[in-house]
């Protein structure tokens, strides 16, 4: 049996501008991190001749291309695995609609068990690629390439997508006690919402190119490189100005907020966070906020 462990992300600047329609101009970058909540697909060959799979549902197919899963469907064909095989996943956050990158995570996860049962290693770009090709190339999604290269490589990074396609991961190195000042700063709320990510990036895709867009984007792009700069400084307080403004920013955007999650908001910054936002494409999910390391 192959069991893989695949982690999910958290962004802080950034988002938006992993996707081609916004970098292919010029470039893209995010600032993220994964967290300590992870996805587990578990892999092993059936002794009949079908696919079971068992996911939010029980399937079963007698060949690959009659799987109703396209994640699996898809990687699978990516793949070219050959074998019957059984399949089960497991997370620890929803399933989708989360805004943590699930989607991404579990066709990472997926790719890399795939190919360790053939026996074959995988490096986090070969996994990161493999996730793009299935969900952007095949299935024909609306999104940006930051979900799959957070899940592949881990940790607190810095990613820029060029404008040729290429993507370059660079991680932000802090010192031991910094990054516990990161992660004691930070808190998660579930807003019980899920959303299709798909459906809002769509909304998006149809204002994709005019000044207004680009100018939107292209400042959300200026807090991410900022914010890796002074992260790698060790100025964590840093990170809930620059998450402040990229919300005030993003949330301009059909579908990426409303008057609800504007009153999450506000109550979060009056209870003492200096910034926060809704994790992923909006509309609900997961909210990130943080505080001042020391506040008075």
């Amino acid at each position: 049996m192959i069991i893989s462990k695949t982690p999910f992300r958290i962004s802080f600047c950034g988002g938006g501008t992993d996707i081609q329609d916004y970098y292919k101009h010029d470039y893209g970058a995010v600032v993220s991190s994964t967290i300590d909540k992870h996805v587990y697909i578990a892999i092993h060959k059936f002794f009949e001749n079908e696919y079971v799979l068992k996911y939010s549902q029980t399937e079963t197919a007698p060949d690959i291309a009659s799987i109703k899963h396209p994640l699996i469907r898809e990687s699978l064909k990516l793949t070219e695995t050959k074998d019957f095989l059984e399949i089960s996943s497991f997370a620890d956050i929803p399933a989708k609609g989360s805004g943590l990158g699930s989607s991404s995570a579990f066709s990472v996860g997926l790719i890399k068990a795939l190919m360790a049962q053939q026996g074959l290693m995988t490096s986090p770009d070969e996994c990161a690629e493999g996730a793009c090709d299935v969900e952007i190339e095949r299935l024909g999604e609306p999104i940006g390439k930051q979900d799959q290269y957070a899940a592949a490589f881990g940790g607190l990074n810095y990613i820029r997508f060029e404008s040729n396609g290429t993507v370059k991961v660079e991680p932000i190195i802090l010192a031991a006690d910094k990054y516990k000042e990161l992660n004691d700063n930070l808190v998660l709320f579930y807003t019980g919402v899920t959303r299709s990510a798909s459906t809002i990036l769509h909304e998006h895709k149809k204002i994709s190119g005019t000044e207004e867009y680009e100018a939107r984007m292209t400042a959300i792009r200026y807090h991410a490189d900022h914010l890796k700069h002074e992260l790698a400084n060790g100025q964590i307080d840093a990170v809930g100005g620059r998450m402040h403004l990229n919300w005030e920013l993003k949330r301009g955007l059909n579908g990426v907020s409303n008057t609800e999650f504007d009153a999450i908001y506000a109550r979060g910054i009056t209870a003492g966070a200096i910034g926060g936002k809704i994790l992923g494409a909006g509309g609900g999910g997961f909210f990130l906020f943080t505080q001042e390391t020391n506040p008075s």
